[in-house]
């Protein structure tokens, strides 16, 4: 669980859609490639869903992973699920895992998120790490070359409680939102790679 401050939109090239808009994931999906890296066979994918079960607004990222996993994706590995969530507990073990299996391995975490009560129920995607922990003030290692968050509810007050309180739909929602943008987006760069042995361009998105 991370936090998202108004100056933070500002920065490392980020960008939000609300998940509610028709055409948010052609815009979710061109947003995810132009973060990736535009070698497809350079670098092994590898997503850490970040967060745990037992908080309604912190299984954001369980939940995306969960959905990954019943996509196939060649050279995508998926960390963090319902099952085997990835937390603060484990999360130093888990990039070990990661860098020691995955030879130049291009990561994108995915988090929830609090912030601005005009942000909540927007996805965000940036290039550069998120900080697992700072919405609850938990001081954990960065991860991720890229980060797609979901702003779950509001930052400011009794984070504990308010994560506690978040309304599973939207999380639910936000999940589903996220993990189908990371397929699409994925899976039209494997394949445009593999048809023309050409990078992958994000105008391919709109031909979905």
């Amino acid at each position: 669980m991370n936090l998202r401050t108004n100056s933070a939109f500002m920065k490392n090239r980020q960008e939000a859609f609300c998940y509610i808009h028709p055409d948010a994931h052609v815009s979710l999906v061109s947003a995810i490639n132009r973060h990736l890296p535009k070698e497809a066979d350079a670098y092994s994918i590898v997503i850490v869903c970040i967060g745990t079960d037992r908080s309604t607004g912190d299984a954001l990222g369980p939940l995306v992973g969960m959905h990954l996993r019943q996509y196939t994706l060649n050279n995508t590995h998926i960390y963090g699920t319902l099952d085997q969530p990835v937390h603060a507990v484990n999360l130093q073990n888990t990039m070990e895992e990661v860098q020691a299996m995955h030879d130049h391995p291009f990561i994108i975490a995915v988090d929830a998120c609090l912030g601005h009560r005009h942000h909540v129920g927007k996805v965000c995607v940036s290039e550069g790490p998120v900080r697992p922990g700072s919405g609850v003030n938990k001081k954990l290692p960065p991860v991720g070359d890229m980060n797609i968050t979901g702003i779950v509810n509001l930052s400011g007050y009794m984070e504990y409680a308010v994560l506690q309180n978040t309304r599973l739909s939207l999380v639910m929602k936000l999940s589903r939102a996220i993990s189908r943008s990371l397929y699409i987006a994925l899976f039209s760069r494997e394949k445009r790679s593999i048809l023309t042995g050409r990078p992958f361009s994000d105008d391919s998105a709109h031909s979905l």
